[in-house]
């Protein structure tokens, strides 16, 4: 009966996964609320977010080193994406022209 009770709570758990805004989230966050997503690809997402500016699209996580349109697929419903000011690379290249 115990063990019933705990594989209930994993699936639970795994069933109602926290929703993250992978433009504002932190890495741990993001490995936290998405499956197939451990730290290293989460600290690779964020990397790519400052390097690259806020996500557009969530087909866009797909540029990220380690990430496939699977795990994107399969994370759909649980990724948000906010709209974030424009990076500091994106001004300066916008005042340049």
């Amino acid at each position: 009966m115990k063990i019933f009770i705990v594989l209930l709570m994993l699936f639970s758990l795994n069933a109602y996964a926290t929703p993250v805004d992978i433009n504002k989230a932190s890495a741990k966050m993001i490995a936290q609320s998405l499956n197939g997503i451990g730290i290293k690809k989460a600290e690779a997402i964020v990397k790519y977010r400052k390097q690259n500016g806020a996500f557009k699209t969530i087909n866009e996580l797909t540029n990220v080193k380690g990430i496939g349109e699977k795990t994107v697929k399969k994370n759909k419903k649980d990724i948000r994406l906010s709209k974030v000011k424009g990076s500091k690379k994106a001004k300066k290249a916008k005042k340049s022209k």
